[in-house]
This record gives C-alpha cells, sequence and structure tokens, in this order.
C-alpha cells in the first residue's frame, strides 16, 4: 500500500499531553500526524463539570510555546501561596505548618487552576490551523515499527509513512505493550476522589496540601463563575472502602466531609458539579523507548497525585522529547533514530524515577497516623520553613523546574 501521507513523527492519542507535543512540534516546522480513536469535538464538555489541571509554571511556558495557553476561554487562577499542614479530619491542623509564596521566588505563582474543559477547548482551536499537524480523529491505528521507519495504517485504508511513533494513549498503551516494554505496578488501595466546591469566603490564590491518616486532601483555587464566585477544586485521597462511602453520601453530607478536611478558613462549603473518582496506583516502565517508538505522559508513568504533578510530569516528557526531534530535525538528521531516543531516554528517566520516588515517599510518611511518625514529620515541616534553601528548593519543584531541559526550550523556561 503507498502511503498517503509522510510525516517526521506521528502521535497516537490526542489528549492534553499528545495535543500539545502535536502542537509544539509542529508550531517549529516538524511534520506530525496525530490520531486518536475520538472525534476532538465532543472531547469539550459544554458545562463546568468540576475537573481541573494544576498547570505548573514550566508547564504553562510549554503551552505558550505551542499556541495553546492564549487560546484558554476562561481565565486560569493563578496558585500563589501554598500552605502544607499535617492533621486528622474534624481536628484543628497542626501549628507547625509550611507556606510557600510566590512572591519570595520572585514568580507571580507557582501555577494555574486551569479547567480541563477550557484545555480541551484550547487545544482544538489550535490544531486545525496549524499547516504541519494533521489529524485523523475519529480512527484507529495498527503500527508497523522497523529499524528503516514505520507504517500507520488507519482504519479508513489510509497510511502514514513516518520516522517516529509517539505512544500517548494513557496507562494502558497498546503501543507499549506490543513492544514488550515491561512495567511495574502498585496498588495503594485508595479512591481519589475530584471535583469542585463553592466556598463562603475567598480563597485569594492560596492552595491547602492537608495530610490526613488516611490520605492526602488539597483545596486548589478555581476563578470563580456568576453563580459560584468563591470556588475551589478538591483532590481527596482516601481508602477505598470509605471514599466508595463518600461517594455515595448526598450533597449536604458530602460537603460536611470537606469541611472537616478543609478547616474553617473558607467558611461553608458546597460541592458543584460531578464528583470524579478512580483508583490510586503508582507505575513505572522498564524504558521510555523501543524501535522507532517513544512514550509519553501516563503511558510513560503513573504517580499518586499526592504532589499534583501527574500532568505537569508528562508536559516534562513533551518539552525533552520535542527538543531532541527539533535539534535532529533542523540538523538534517533522522527524528526517530536511536540518537534521538537516547537522548530523550536520558533525559527524563531519572527525573520519573525521581518523581515516583518522592511521591511514593511522601504517601507512606503522611499516610498513617502512628503517633512518632506524626511528630516526626510535623517537625519535619516546621524546618523546612525554617530553611531558606530548602524552602526554594521543594517551590522550584511546585513549579514543574525539577526536570527542566537545558536547550532549544530552555530560553522560555521549560
Amino acid at each position: 500500500m503507498t502511503p498517503c501521507l509522510e510525516t517526521d513523527l506521528c502521535i497516537i492519542g490526542a489528549g492534553p499531553v499528545g495535543a500539545t507535543l502535536g502542537a509544539l512540534l509542529a508550531a517549529a516546522g516538524v511534520s506530525v500526524a496525530m490520531v486518536d480513536a475520538a472525534p476532538l469535538p465532543p472531547m469539550e464538555l459544554p458545562d463546568f463539570d468540576g475537573r481541573a489541571y494544576a498547570i505548573a509554571a514550566s508547564s504553562r511556558h510549554l503551552l505558550d510555546a505551542a499556541g495553546v495557553w492564549d487560546r484558554l476561554p476562561t481565565t486560569p487562577c493563578a496558585i500563589r501561596t501554598i500552605r502544607v499542614a499535617d492533621g486528622r479530619p474534624g481536628e484543628r491542623a497542626s501549628p507547625l505548618g509550611l507556606t510557600f509564596d510566590a512572591a519570595e521566588t520572585g514568580e507571580s505563582a507557582f501555577g494555574w487552576m486551569v479547567e480541563a474543559r477550557a484545555l480541551r477547548v484550547a487545544l482544538n482551536a489550535r490544531l486545525p490551523d496549524m499547516p504541519n499537524l494533521h489529524v485523523f480523529a475519529p480512527a484507529t491505528a495498527e503500527v508497523e515499527r522497523t529499524p528503516e521507519g514505520a507504517v500507520v495504517r488507519l482504519s479508513d485504508g489510509r497510511s502514514i509513512a513516518t520516522r517516529l511513533v509517539v505512544a500517548a494513549e494513557g496507562r494502558r498503551s497498546p503501543l507499549r505493550r506490543a513492544a514488550g516494554i515491561a512495567e511495574a505496578g502498585l496498588d495503594y488501595r485508595q479512591l481519589g476522589m475530584v471535583g469542585a466546591f463553592a466556598h463562603e469566603r475567598p480563597h485569594d490564590g492560596m492552595a491547602l496540601e492537608q495530610f490526613l491518616p488516611s490520605g492526602p486532601f488539597a483545596q486548589l483555587p478555581l476563578t470563580g463563575t456568576a453563580a459560584h464566585p468563591h470556588l475551589s477544586a478538591y483532590v481527596w485521597s482516601e481508602g477505598r472502602r470509605l471514599g466508595e462511602a463518600a461517594l455515595a453520601l448526598s450533597d449536604a453530607a458530602f460537603g460536611r466531609e470537606l469541611a472537616r478536611r478543609l478547616g474553617g478558613h473558607l467558611g461553608a462549603v458546597t460541592p458543584v458539579g460531578r464528583r470524579w473518582s478512580y483508583p490510586l496506583s503508582a507505575m513505572h516502565v522498564s524504558r521510555l523507548t523501543d524501535t522507532r517508538l517513544a512514550l509519553v505522559g501516563d503511558a510513560a508513568h503513573g504517580i499518586h497525585p499526592i504532589s499534583g504533578q501527574g500532568l505537569n510530569l508528562g508536559f516534562r516528557d513533551v518539552a525533552a522529547l520535542a527538543e531532541a526531534v527539533i535539534e535532529a530535525v533542523n540538523a538534517g538528521q533522522d527524528p526517530g533514530g536511536a540518537a534521538v531516543l537516547a537522548r530523550y531516554q536520558a533525559a527524563r528517566r531519572g527525573d520519573n524515577l525521581v518523581v515516583l520516588g518522592v511521591t511514593h515517599t511522601l504517601e507512606r510518611l503522611f499516610g498513617n497516623d502512628f503517633g512518632p511518625a506524626r511528630i516526626a514529620r510535623r517537625l519535619g515541616i516546621a524546618a523546612v520553613d525554617r530553611l531558606p534553601r530548602a524552602k526554594r528548593w521543594f517551590a522550584r519543584q511546585a513549579m514543574g523546574y525539577g526536570g527542566a531541559t537545558g536547550g532549544l526550550l530552555a530560553g522560555r523556561g521549560i
């Protein structure tokens, strides 16, 4: 079969990570094909549904470079302050807390809260007007990879000849499994619950990370609406049985449980929109590449949401892979060759392992009610609050600069 299209790269999966990679590469002059089983417009939800992403400062630079950020249909909410506390539901948090202020770092914000639907709208607005980007959605694909190149055969009979295939299909990536890339998983036996709630008092751009015995609870500031001028998102980790019971509560009872974990600083709270849930687990893969194949985003790693870095970790994959591919194309080299794949593997493996290790350690350290451990972690939190260098290091991690790349994209802060 004669290929109908020849490209430098083909991305399988048009979620936030895959679509951002496609937009970033196309903006740099790389020819890209993108395939997704779902049509893009129905990915946009018409109404607020409670889901939102914490976009770190480094990820905003990436979305700027991809031409996506300015197309967001709603104003993102800046996270200017982060408060870290340790406690128990229904009790006052320990006075030995930790507060990060973005102004102390010279930055305007640690990150921004962006509605999931808003990011999808912005991506869908960006993709069609890029001459170097060809989107095939809805379509399914069969991929054949050889040392010389790859052919992607679409369900409608068309085909794409490409130099590199990128798996951006999520945790259960068929491409990863077909490549025989081993994965190791860890079930935290917890349920992650996400959604939004309205509250009586303004949040003033403050995010709360509350460490509780059964799992962390985060409040993240959102831009208000006419109906709900003071609005926040929650990310609530709970033991599976108790989590399922919480999801079955009425709105009033669910709101009371949110309030028990928040404390009283936001006043009365009311759940808004849907409640979303998913089982919490970690995943590590033995390698990020195979012949003519690179893994990005959830196809490459999975972490506990305790640090809110899941999507940002995927965006760091995007930055590293885009840098390697752009340099190769600009130099007239093979963008899917062994040198590019080795560079990507080297750039991302260490950072992925560090973030996986840190999030797992935090979950184990803070997710228990053992007396001596509770005292030790509270003293540790208080100590960090009094150590400027340590505090700056943690602040940079929150901004997503822990895995920054150093070449073509560095000038944009990525």
